[in-house]
Formats: C-alpha cells, structure tokens, sequence
C-alpha cells in the first residue's frame, strides 16, 4: 500500500473493528441497559484512537510475521 492509503486503511479498518468489538464487549460486561449506547458510543471512541495508533506500529511487524510463517508453511526457507 503507498501514498495517502497506507495512512488511511489502518483508521478505517480499526474503525470498524472497534465498532464491532466495543458493541461486544460492553454488551458483555453490562448486558443491555438503558443507557448501553452511551456505554458503548464512550468504549468506541476511546478504543477507536488507540486501535489507529496501535496499528500503524503494528502491521509492518505483522506483515513481516505473515510473510515468515507463509513461507514456513510453504516449505520455503
């Protein structure tokens, strides 16, 4: 991935992840109370910022690990 979308992929991919992981677990740890949007919206934009952060130190080790154990279940040295 080059220019702008090596930048932006991370945001929205962890965007939706913490979307679909804060809904989980706050349901979770409070079940469905009334007020479980704002538990949930709070968890999403707290989460969504560390995620973004997060990922853009982790995917180029991530994709060096990919490669090493593709290659490994390859056969390839």
């Amino acid at each position: 991935m080059e220019g702008k979308a090596r930048y932006i992929f991370p945001v929205i991919m962890t965007g939706i992840l913490v979307f679909i992981v804060s809904f989980v677990v706050t349901f979770l740890n409070v079940g469905f109370p009334r007020d479980f949007i704002s538990l949930w919206l709070t968890a999403f934009i707290t989460g969504w910022p560390v995620a973004a952060v997060v990922a853009f130190f982790a995917i180029p080790p991530a994709r060096r690990l990919t490669q090493w154990v593709t290659a490994l279940i390859e056969g390839r040295p």
